[in-house]
């Protein structure tokens, strides 16, 4: 059915019903900051952005109290401070009830992602590692590990590839499974690309990962179903995050995560989960970006005899002589080919 037409009055009065929500949302949103400074603001301190609320943010005091605990008090945002999102660092003031954002730091880095309608938007801050999860079932595929990876490569992630469920790599059921993952853990270790086999359920592995995540911050991705809040539940105990059913007949995940939050491992460490990031998009690159985004490829980047080589046929293309030669994957030669066809269909 088509959509109706609106005429050039409704268009109006709908323009004007909404202008005049927009401002009673920003008086009262003004007449709230002047209650908060009204209720003596504590001094100005520094804060980490652990969840988001809509309009509203929680933050958590960086210095514990004299009581040896963190403070952490939803917040306010001043007018004009632009986007913040979990995993900020900033600067804010507690209230009695509420406090106020007055400053946001400087990011270190930010992932982002396209929305509905392409724009590029910031779903989390100052990440420091990508864990890429991925399992026997739902199908683990190189493509989209690629995709991920290409992310971290680009924006500077340290990548790790975890295979959860590993307790099902021995079954006879899932030999198939098993051969696939196998073949995937060698081609990225071949190229530098750390992986870890772990399982939430049996527990093997958790103390090594444990490890590795005791430092910085870190988000997990991967498609839904992998047992990404299974492995964050064994990780940080007492957590109990909702975890999905995996569907028998589709063989695909549901996603439990509401907003987004940053979580503190008992170790050390930080994880950042929400649902932007469970299955974040790869935005449109042109050829030498993507080729950036995959390691090997780096070195082969400006050495094609012809500057606008297409890396398709052309005489004296160095991604074709790596991939013939073989020193280059020919699986990662036609994913990065998957990869740029894809932009190209968007």
């Amino acid at each position: 059915m088509s959509k109706r037409k609106l005429s050039r009055r409704q268009a109006w009065r709908i323009e004007k019903i909404q202008a005049e929500r927009a401002e009673r949302a920003s008086k009262k949103r003004a007449r709230e900051l002047q209650q908060l400074d009204a209720d003596a603001l504590g001094p100005e301190q520094q804060g980490l952005v652990i969840a988001h609320y809509g309009g509203q943010v929680e933050v958590e005091a960086l210095e514990a109290g004299a009581d040896g605990e963190q403070q952490s008090q939803r917040c306010h945002l001043r007018a004009n401070l632009g986007s913040i999102v979990t995993g900020d660092r900033v600067v804010w003031r507690a209230g009695q009830s509420l406090g106020v954002i007055e400053a946001v730091l400087p990011r270190q880095s930010e992932l982002s992602r396209p929305d509905s309608h392409g724009k590029i938007k910031t779903i989390a801050a100052n990440i420091d590692r990508l864990v890429i999860v991925i399992a026997p079932y739902p199908e683990a595929f190189g493509n989209l590990i690629d995709r991920y990876l290409v992310v971290a490569e680009l924006l500077h992630f340290e990548p790790l590839i975890l295979i959860n469920k590993c307790d099902q790599l021995s079954e006879t059921k899932h030999a198939a499974a098993a051969a696939k993952i196998e073949h995937l853990r060698q081609l990225y270790q071949s190229i530098d690309y750390q992986t870890l086999a772990v399982s939430a359920s049996t527990g093997e592995g958790i103390n090594a990962l444990t490890d590795k995540l005791a430092s910085g911050t870190s988000v997990f991705v991967g498609q839904s179903g992998v047992g990404k809040s299974s492995l964050i539940n064994s990780l940080i105990p007492g957590l109990e995050l909702r975890v999905g059913a995996l569907s028998e007949a589709r063989q695909k995940g549901t996603h439990t995560t509401t907003t987004a939050q940053l979580f503190h491992f008992p170790g050390g460490g930080h994880l950042i989960d929400s649902p932007g990031i469970r299955e974040f998009g790869l935005w449109p690159l042109d050829q030498s970006e993507l080729m950036s985004g995959f390691k090997e490829m780096q070195p082969l980047l400006g050495q094609c005899r012809f500057r606008d080589c297409q890396h398709q046929r052309e005489p004296g293309c160095a991604l074709r002589d790596a991939s013939d030669s073989g020193r280059i994957s020919s699986e990662r030669v036609n994913s990065y080919y998957h990869i740029m066809n894809s932009f190209d269909e968007t």
